[in-house]
C-alpha cells in the first residue's frame, strides 16, 4: 500500500491523523514517537487499510519519512530492540522503504521465530527479495504453525513443483499421524499437483475413522 493511501486511512481516525502529523514534524523525537506509537495512536484496525492497524501505519510512515541514508539502519535497530508489536511494524513497513535487499536479513530472523504474527508480516510483499529456498521453507512453517497461506504475498506466483513436493510430504506425515492437514495448504497441493481438488482437499483435511475396540 502506498505511503499517500496509509496516511489517509490514518488520518480517519479522529487522533492518530493529527498526532502522526504532529510526530512527523519533529523529525529529531523519532525513536521517541515511533516507540509511543502504539499509545498514541492506539491499536484499532484501519477500515481503509485492511490488514493494518494505527500504531502500524504509523511506525510505517515515520519510517518511511525518514532520509535513505537512514533508514536501512534505523530499521534494524528498531526490530532487533523493539517488542513484538514493533517488530512486526517494521517488517510490514520494508515495502514502503527504499532499502532494496538489505532488510532480508530482518525477513530470515522473523521466519526463525516461533511468533505467527512475525511470520506472516515477513511473507508480506517485501518477501519477493527472499530466494526460493528460504521462501518455500517460510511457506512450509505457516503451515505447520497455522499461520493461513492468505497472508502469504504472490503464493500462487512463486509456488513450485518444489513446494508441491515439501507440502506433499507433510501431508502424508500428518496423514500418518492420524492428523488432518489444513484446508488452505491441501488446496494449494491440489493446484500445484493437479489432483481432482474436491477428493484430494477431503482426504487430506478429514481425520481418519478410529478403530473399534
Amino acid at each position: 500500500m502506498p505511503p499517500e493511501q496509509l496516511h489517509a486511512a490514518l488520518h480517519e481516525t479522529p487522533e492518530a491523523g493529527p498526532w502522526l502529523d504532529e510526530a512527523l514534524s519533529h523529525p529529531d523525537t523519532f525513536k521517541r514517537s515511533f516507540a509511543a506509537a502504539g499509545r498514541r495512536a492506539g491499536r484499532t484496525p484501519l477500515p481503509a487499510a485492511p490488514g493494518w492497524t494505527a500504531d502500524e501505519a504509523a511506525r510505517a510512515l515515520l519510517l518511511a519519512a525518514l532520509p535513505p541514508d537512514r533508514v536501512t539502519a534505523e530499521a534494524a535497530d528498531l526490530y532487533h530492540h523493539g517488542d513484538a508489536d514493533e517488530k512486526r511494524a517494521v517488517l510490514k513497513a520494508l515495502p514502503l522503504l527504499k532499502v532494496g535487499e538489505e532488510a532480508v536479513p530482518l525477513l530470515l530472523d522473523a521466519i526463525r521465530t516461533n511468533d505467527a504474527r512475525l511470520l506472516a508480516a515477513a511473507l508480506g510483499p517485501y518477501a519477493t527479495h527472499l530466494d526460493q529456498p528460504a521462501w518455500r521453507q517460510a511457506v512450509l512453517k505457516c503451515v505447520f504453525m497455522g499461520v493461513p497461506l492468505a497472508e502469504v504475498d504472490r503464493l500462487e506466483e512463486r509456488a513450485d513443483a518444489e513446494l508441491a513436493a515439501m507440502l506433499a510430504a507433510f501431508a502424508e506425515e500428518r496423514e500418518a499421524a492420524g492428523r488432518p492437514t489444513p484446508g488452505d495448504a491441501a488446496a494449494l497441493l491440489s493446484r500445484l499437483t493437479s489432483r481432482p481438488p474436491t477428493e484430494e482437499i477431503s482426504r487430506l483435511t478429514s481425520r481418519p475413522p478410529t478403530e473399534e475396540t
